[in-house]
């Protein structure tokens, strides 16, 4: 069985996992980046969470509010140790990060759990109408998304809360 979930696995996802190790081990060294691009990643690594919901279950269906509700707990638990991993410089627009193995582990589970529930509905459909599954696959997909999204939602707040040209550690 998994020689025929390995073949039957299109070429690009295996090129998707490559450019996620990738990331993963540059975001392992202090690192500096334009406030742009440290929104990139977490937001597409987002749409993917999203995406899992919605194409396995809808997002108008209990999974969907499961979803939002697991981004909004994942947010929530980053907020503090978020804060402490990059400094601000506003004038530059630059954002200086210290380099961790988190983003790679989130990565890594995103991508897995992903994978993981594609196999899990294409070989058990009727897992698609089962709450059972449903709801902890939506929540878990939420909550992975919210702790990535957490730095660059602080960011932002720091953007804000920053005077034009200075430079903040947050």
């Amino acid at each position: 069985m998994l020689q025929q979930i390995v073949s039957h696995t299109p070429a690009y996802v295996w090129v998707i996992l490559g450019v996620l190790v990738y990331r993963g081990v540059a975001a392992s060294r202090d690192r500096s980046l334009t406030v742009r691009s440290v929104f990139i990643l977490p937001v597409v690594m987002l749409v993917l969470g999203l995406q899992s919901t919605a194409n396995g279950f809808g997002l108008e269906s209990p999974a969907g509010a499961a979803w939002l509700t697991g981004l909004a707990v994942g947010v929530a638990m980053m907020w503090q140790r978020a804060g402490t991993t990059f400094v601000l410089d506003r004038a530059a627009g630059k954002v200086q990060l210290r380099g961790s193995w988190l983003p790679m582990a989130l990565m890594m589970t995103i991508f897995v759990g992903k994978f993981a529930m594609a196999v899990a509905l294409a070989t058990q459909p009727g897992l698609r109408a089962s709450l059972a599954f449903a709801l902890p696959a939506g929540a878990l997909f939420g909550a992975l998304s919210g702790v990535f999204m957490a730095r660059p939602l602080r960011v932002a707040a720091a953007l804000r809360a920053t005077p034009a040209g200075a430079r903040a550690p947050v």
